[in-house]
């Protein structure tokens, strides 16, 4: 009877650093319109490069059309046009936009160079044929809002003066808790139905909008299309952090899938295949179905949400994980941005199995019967922008079946932090404690 661990030694391929190593990737893609790339940390280097060699893999020899992130769609919007060359941005101020709480996910010294290459790739290119750079985020309640109105402004004055005064009860200057919270709880107006409203109009008038000029308009109109939907969905989202009926995280994950479907759908409208690439963490494109998010919880996720609606046989979800090492990470939320050391990992994981078969950096298919020992359900761990290790079992693991959850995974035994363009806090190279493994 074949072990797991004996299953990761069979299965698994070193990685050589070299391109080689996303060949057997390339294939399982085929014609696949979705490949969603994960991470198991939003702070860790390795994870930005794996995505950035395997996307540049699969814009220059499969002909993907559109990266879709885990930011906010106003300012990925912005690096959008510097990576098309529509803008009279700089690289560094091209990502000035990334300033709410956790900057370091984008701003970065991989992302730089990214969308340095992206730039370059683009400048070649027939302006139809340029790849585009895209958020798949909600958080840009009031930017968003924002956008709408500067768009409807130039295109249709009048509908702008209903969007200002539709929008009003938002508080632009505010904050979008203490909106979701005066909402909530019926302490002032919602915004709900104006929201809705304004984009259903937005739509509706979208061809008298289009008949300006070209593509350029209709990205334009698009754009504020998008902006309209998060809008509604952010609304939503905000006044459900404070209700008791609603899961956020269920919002959250199907306007990113929702996200994904338009712009499919824009790009093939646009003559093109609607062939994209995500990246977002291992929680949002592994399938919910495959973890206790789902088994426990009922919340699903983008990767769940696109396989059911496009088919499994059209999305190829690959998760990352490491073993030990360093990540870019916060003690609390808004808290500055450490250099912190990662514990190994715990003995009931996936990642100390992994570890154990001493494969080191190792590419691994999940699909077939010869990955069915992997089914057993272990843990797995996650670490968003925060980590505490001090209650790592409790804050960043979950159990999991792995083959259930990703497609293939990529596993890095050790890893080091993202460097972030910004450094507020402390960045010293936190060690490994004295007292580790006892905390005495």
């Amino acid at each position: 009877m074949t072990t797991p661990l004996s299953c990761v030694r069979q299965l698994g391929r070193r990685l050589d650093e070299r391109d080689s190593d996303y060949d057997a990737l390339l294939e399982a893609v085929g014609e696949r319109p979705f490949v969603l790339l994960g991470e198991a940390s939003h702070g860790t280097a390795e994870f930005y490069a794996l995505r950035d060699a395997i996307t540049r893999r699969l814009i220059e020899e499969c002909g993907f059309e559109a990266v879709l992130v885990e930011a906010d769609w106003p300012d990925a919007w912005r690096l959008d046009r510097f990576a098309r060359g529509e803008s009279d941005d700089t690289l560094a101020s091209a990502f000035d936009d990334f300033q709410r709480f956790p900057q370091w996910m984008w701003r970065n010294d991989v992302m730089l160079e990214f969308i340095t290459w992206l730039r370059n790739h683009n400048a070649v290119r027939p302006e139809a044929e340029r790849v585009g750079f895209h958020g798949l985020d909600l958080y840009s309640l009031h930017r968003s809002a924002e956008a709408v109105i500067a768009y409807l402004t130039r295109i249709d004055p009048e509908q702008a003066e209903l969007a200002r005064r539709g929008y009003a009860c938002l508080d632009h200057h505010g904050d979008p808790f203490h909106y979701g919270r005066q909402a909530a709880f019926g302490l002032s107006p919602s915004c709900e139905a104006d929201a809705v409203a304004l984009l259903t109009e937005l739509v509706r008038r979208s061809e008298d909008y289009l008949r300006a000029d070209g593509r350029r308009a209709a990205d334009a109109q698009f754009h504020a299309e998008q902006n309209a939907r998060v809008v509604v969905n952010a609304e939503a989202y905000y006044r459900g952090m404070f209700g008791s009926r609603v899961d956020t995280w269920n919002l959250r994950d199907s306007h990113m899938a929702e996200t994904l479907a338009e712009l499919h759908d824009h790009l093939r409208r646009q003559g093109g295949q609607g062939r994209i690439v995500v990246w977002a963490h291992n929680s949002h494109v592994g399938d919910a179905r495959g973890t206790e998010m789902g088994w426990a919880r009922s919340q699903h996720n983008v990767g769940q949400l696109v396989r059911q609606r496009f088919g499994a046989r059209r999305v190829l979800s690959v998760g990352f994980t490491t073993h030990t090492g360093y990540v870019a990470a916060a003690r609390d939320w808004e808290a500055p941005v450490e250099h912190r050391w990662v514990r190994p990992s715990r003995p009931d994981s996936y990642e100390r199995l992994f570890h154990d078969s001493g494969l080191d950096r190792f590419y691994l298919p999940l699909t077939g019967e010869r990955a069915e020992p992997l089914r057993s359900r272990l843990l797995e761990r996650a670490i968003g922008v925060i980590y505490r290790p001090e209650t790592e079992r409790g804050s960043h693991y979950f159990r999991a079946s792995l083959p259930a959850q990703f497609d293939a995974l990529f596993h890095l035994d050790e890893t080091t932090a993202v460097d972030p363009l910004d450094r507020s806090g402390p960045w010293h190279r936190e060690g490994m404690p004295e007292t580790y493994p006892f905390g005495v």
